[in-house]
């Protein structure tokens, strides 16, 4: 399987996660937490894109930057599970909850910041067609910006998964573009 293809799969396992993070594909996920397996599995295939682009300074710095942030997203994923093995139990959910909340080893590279870093690598990754695909890079930063915006401040999850149909929609564009390397 070709790099650019994994890249693929990643970009529609992330996104499928998405339809479900929104609640707009049916709540089926008992016993087997479908939305942060799809986006465990989809952020790590993302990792191809690290090796798709031509080798810069600046693809270096993006590469770190989506190598935290799929860590980040493994350890968010990670907690997710443990929080969804308390099945209907509010009151430990809460606890953990509460306990992550105050411990800032957990709570920003996990939480707050660490999963950001996924969306920052990436959209850094496609600067480098700027003068190329101007229309389609601002998509990709505006949109990235918005995937955070609408969880961490609106908490709307249609808003959120429309604006990681639009990022994935870009960096899948910018990926089959011809001269793209494989």
């Amino acid at each position: 399987m070709k790099t650019k293809h994994l890249c693929l799969l990643g970009l529609l396992f992330f996104l499928i996660s998405y339809l479900f993070f929104s609640k707009v594909l049916p709540s089926f996920q008992i016993p087997i937490d479908f939305a942060h397996w799809f986006n465990l599995i989809g952020a790590c295939l993302l990792l191809s894109f690290n090796n798709v682009f031509s080798k810069t300074t600046w693809s270096f710095v993006a590469s770190i930057a989506t190598n935290f942030g799929v860590i980040a997203h493994i350890g968010l994923c990670t907690i997710d599970f443990v929080m969804s093995s308390y099945g209907n139990d509010e009151i430990s959910k809460a606890a953990l909850s509460h306990q992550i909340s105050n411990s800032p080893f957990v709570f920003y590279p996990f939480i707050a910041i660490g999963p950001s870093l996924l969306f920052i690598g990436l959209t850094l990754h496609t600067l480098r067609f700027i003068k190329t695909n101007f229309i389609i890079v601002l998509l990709i930063v505006l949109s990235s910006a918005a995937i955070g915006f609408s969880f961490f401040v609106l908490k709307n999850g249609i808003y959120m998964l429309l604006s990681c149909l639009v990022f994935v929609f870009g960096l899948g564009f910018l990926l089959c573009k011809k001269g793209v390397n494989n």
